[in-house]
C-alpha cells in the first residue's frame, strides 16, 4: 500500500535547502517517493497516513567509515595516523575474525541508524559479513573491500573477489536496493601503481564505485608525491579517476589537483572529526566547492572519531571553515546540511538516496521537537529553525527512521535488532581482542 507522512515541517534537501511548512511526503510500495510538498497541493491518498510532529528530513548519508572498527573504539587514542595505524590498529586488525567484523558492523549500523544516517560508504576486510550486517539492520550500505598490499595480502587475489562478487550478485542488490558493492583501493601508498591501475580498470568496466584514501597525512606519501608531483596526479595518470570515484580525506591538496577533481568529476568524502583528532588539517572545502567538486561527510571510522554521528561532522565542517578562511560566512547550515544529505549522494554518484524527491527512495528521518534546542518552536523564521536543528540539536531527537519506506527506528530504538545484545557482543569480542 502507499504511505503518506505528514510533519509540520519537510526538510526536503533541494539544493536550495527550502524548508516546507504543513507539508507530506507520499511513499508507493516498492519504497520510493512519489510525491513532496504542501499538503494544500498534495494529491488525494488512499494509503495509510503517518502523522509526525517536528520534523521529517532525508536519511543523512556517512560518505567514508570503517564501521566494524566499534570494535577498535578508543584504541591508541592519542597517536598520530601512521603510527596509530602501524602500532595499534594494523596489528590488532590481524586478530580479527570474520564473525567479528560481522559484530562490529551490526553496532556501527545501529548507531548510525540511531542517529538518523541511513547511508554508509564502508572501506572494510569481510565485506560479506558487513552486507549480512547492515541487511539484518535494515541500513542501506556502500561496501568496498580493500585492495591493498600487507604481509599476507596479496592485491591480485583481493581485486579477483571483488571482481567475482559483483558479477555474481550485481552492483546493486537487497531489498530496496540496500546494497552496493565497489572498490577499496586503501591508497598509493599502500598499493602499487600496477594495483591500482587494476583495480580502476575492472572498476571502470562494471560502473562501480572506488573508494580511495587521498593526501590525508602530510607525510604518510612522501615518495607518490616526490615522484609524481601529487597522488591526484598519480591517480589520474593510472585511470582511478577515469570512473566513479570517491577520494577521502584529500586534505593536502593544491590547487592543480582541487582542478582535476573538478574536471574528472571526483567526490571527496570529507572527514573533519578525524581529521582534527589525528591532527592531519584542515580540507580546503570552500576551495573544493567553488571549483564544482561534489562534497560529502564522513565520520572516518569510530577508532579514530570516535563516534559515528554524522551530525556532529556539520558542526565541525563549518566550524573548521570559518577557522580557517577567517569567514563566520563561508559555510551555513544549511550549506553543512546539504552537504550531509543530498551532497553525500552527490559524491557517491547516487541519484536515488538523499534528498526527498519523486524517484528517490524513501529514507526519512523524523526528528520530534522534545528538546531545549526547540524551545521557541516550530513558528521561528526558516533560518533560525535550520540554525537550531544543525548547531543546537543534531542527532539528539532523531526519533525514527525509515530505509526504503521501512521503518527501522521507531522512538530511538532500532525495530529489527536487540542493541543490548549487541553492544554485549561487541564487549565480548573487544575483551577477545585486548588479551
Amino acid at each position: 500500500m502507499s504511505h503518506r507522512f505528514h510533519a509540520p515541517v519537510v526538510l526536503p534537501a533541494d539544493p536550495a535547502c527550502s524548508l516546507l511548512r504543513d507539508a507530506v511526503v507520499d511513499v508507493d510500495d516498492s519504497g520510493r517517493i512519489t510525491f513532496v510538498g504542501p499538503v494544500a497541493e498534495a494529491p488525494e491518498s488512499t494509503g495509510e497516513v503517518t502523522r509526525l510532529g517536528g520534523i521529517l528530513l532525508p536519511g543523512l548519508v556517512n560518505t567514508h567509515a570503517h564501521s566494524p572498527m566499534t570494535l577498535l573504539r578508543g584504541m591508541g587514542g592519542d597517536l598520530p595516523l601512521l603510527r596509530w595505524l602501524r602500532e595499534i590498529i594494523w596489528p590488532t586488525e590481524a586478530k580479527l575474525r570474520p564473525e567479528d567484523v560481522r559484530t562490529g558492523m551490526l553496532l556501527g549500523s545501529v548507531e548510525m541508524l540511531r542517529h538518523g544516517v541511513t547511508t554508509s560508504a564502508e572501506m572494510y576486510f569481510e565485506g560479506e559479513q558487513i552486507v549480512d550486517a547492515v541487511l539484518i539492520t535494515g541500513g542501506r550500505v556502500l561496501v568496498a573491500p580493500p585492495v591493498m598490499e600487507l604481509p599476507g595480502l596479496d592485491w591480485r587475489t583481493s581485486l579477483a573477489a571483488i571482481d567475482r562478487w559483483i558479477d555474481t550478485d550485481g552492483l546493486r542488490f537487497g531489498p530496496g536496493d540496500r546494497v552496493e558493492l565497489g572498490y577499496g583501493p586503501h591508497s598509493a601508498y599502500m598499493l602499487n601503481p600496477d594495483g591500482l591501475r587494476a583495480t580502476a580498470e575492472s572498476a571502470a568496466a562494471r560502473g562501480a564505485l572506488v573508494q580511495i584514501h587521498v593526501a590525508e597525512a602530510a607525510n604518510e606519501d612522501l615518495a607518490q608525491r616526490k615522484e609524481y608531483g601529487s597522488v591526484p596526479a598519480l591517480l589520474d595518470s593510472l585511470g582511478v579517476f577515469a570512473g566513479r570515484t570517491l577520494a577521502a580525506h584529500s586534505i593536502h591538496l593544491s590547487d592543480e589537483d582541487i582542478a582535476l577533481f573538478a574536471a574528472r568529476g571526483v567526490g571527496m568524502a570529507h572527514c573533519p572529526g578525524s581529521n582534527a583528532k589525528l591532527a592531519s588539517g584542515i580540507a580546503r572545502i570552500k576551495d573544493l566547492r567553488a571549483a564544482g567538486v561534489a562534497v560529502g561527510l564522513g565520520t572516518d571510522g569510530p577508532a579514530s572519531n570516535d563516534d559515528i554521528d554524522l551530525w556532529e561532522e556539520l558542526q565541525l565542517t563549518a566550524m573548521l571553515a570559518r577557522l580557517a578562511n577567517d569567514d563566520s560566512t563561508v559555510l551555513t547550515a544549511a550549506d553543512v546540511f546539504v552537504m550531509a544529505t543530498r551532497g553525500g549522494a552527490d559524491a557517491l554518484g547516487r541519484t536515488d538516496i538523499g534528498a526527498l524527491e519523486p524517484g528517490r527512495w524513501a529514507d526519512l528521518v523524523h526528528v520530534d521537537l522534545d528538546d531545549p534546542a526547540f524551545a521557541a518552536g516550530l513558528d521561528v523564521p526558516d533560518e533560525q529553525l535550520l540554525s537550531n536543528l544543525v548547531w543546537a540539536a543534531g542527532s539528539r531527537r532523531v526519533r525514527d527512521v525509515w530505509v526504503a519506506g521501512e521503518q527501522v527506528v521507531a522512538d530511538a530504538e532500532p525495530t529489527r535488532v536487540d542493541r543490548a545484545k549487541i553492544q554485549a557482543s561487541v564487549a565480548d569480542t573487544a575483551a577477545r581482542l585486548r588479551a
